[in-house]
């Protein structure tokens, strides 16, 4: 009698704080992701715990982690928690102008700005209640278990091997080139492979744990190796460290550009012909059919594939005038 009275007092707030806790084994990581405090977060679990008759969570010497009731529970409050937000989208239409939904968006850090500020504009203007979320993609952050979860709506990647499992919508191309200080010995001119080989090159680290990059997975095929001096972390790091070093970064043409603009950088044709980089939007089979992350993906997709028109005018233009 007491299991069933438990049931009947869990609403939905408790059923979504129960889920983040079982799946993060942490108050205050479930309270980041819920995007409440951690005492509100630590009182619902004492309530889940009293309604329960069981911990739930309990210490261990990493941090916390579930009981075997709380194990068995993970997969069903996931289904539930499933199945009313099908019940609550089947019942209200979206409204965007209305809507005051947070949409969360993970992309590679070497995006250009302009295109970031783009979505954004699109999304004030269509939305103005909403909120955007970017989150910045790495090997420590699992995008593939985010999308489904829900903790993400979309990702932003260009992968030569995205997961099969995953919808995948194309966005726009880009060529690779090599960026480097505006006084640099080899700025100025086409450098030849023997140059760009022995060049002191700065990589940035995959952004996912064994996949490697276009350009990697290019020299590999052509049996070509080239002299790296340096791994960086994070995209953004790229230009500052070229103005201090005799480094060279090959990346993509939107990254070089934005950073020549507004930088003493300069960028070069690579030497080597390079697949162009493929961008694409990814997103699960979760929110495929919910009509606020359809709206979403839309905006998103509209505004990077006018990005890209763009971009590939704009070269047009520049290789006439030349």
């Amino acid at each position: 009698m007491a299991g069933q009275y438990a049931w009947e007092s869990i609403d939905v707030h408790l059923l979504r704080v129960l889920h983040a806790l079982l799946t993060e084994c942490s108050v205050s990581n479930a309270a980041r992701r819920l995007n409440q405090s951690q005492p509100a977060v630590s009182t619902a679990l004492r309530r889940l715990r009293d309604m329960l008759g069981d911990q739930l969570l309990v210490r261990s010497r990493n941090g916390m982690t579930p009981t075997e009731r709380g194990m068995a529970l993970l997969e069903p409050v996931k289904i539930a928690l499933q199945q009313i937000e099908t019940i609550a989208m089947q019942q209200v239409k979206f409204d965007a102008a209305q809507s005051r939904r947070i949409f969360n968006i993970a992309t590679p850090d070497y995006l250009n700005a302009t295109l970031i500020a783009q979505i954004v504009a699109r999304l004030r203007k269509l939305a103005p209640q909403s909120q955007v979320a970017f989150h910045s993609l790495g090997q420590d952050y699992d995008y593939v278990r985010a999308l489904e979860n829900g903790d993400l709506d979309a990702v932003i990647g260009n992968w030569p091997q995205p997961p099969e499992h995953l919808r995948m919508l194309p966005l726009f191309e880009d060529e690779v080139v090599c960026l480097m200080r505006e006084d640099h010995p080899l700025a100025g001119r086409k450098l030849t492979i023997t140059e760009y080989a022995e060049a002191e090159h700065l990589v940035p680290n995959p952004y996912s744990v064994g996949q490697r990059g276009v350009i990697d997975l290019h020299l590999a095929r052509e049996r070509l190796k080239r002299n790296v001096v340096a791994y960086v972390p994070y995209f953004n790091l790229v230009p500052y460290l070229l103005m201090q070093t005799e480094m060279i970064f090959s990346g993509p043409r939107m990254f070089a550009e934005y950073f020549c603009d507004h930088m003493p950088l300069a960028m070069s044709q690579a030497p080597i012909e390079f697949p162009r980089m493929q961008f694409y939007m990814l997103w699960h089979d979760r929110s495929h059919h919910g009509e606020e992350c359809r709206w979403f993906r839309e905006q998103v997709a509209s505004v990077a594939r006018s990005y890209g028109a763009s971009m590939l005018e704009a070269r047009a233009r520049q290789l006439a005038a030349a």
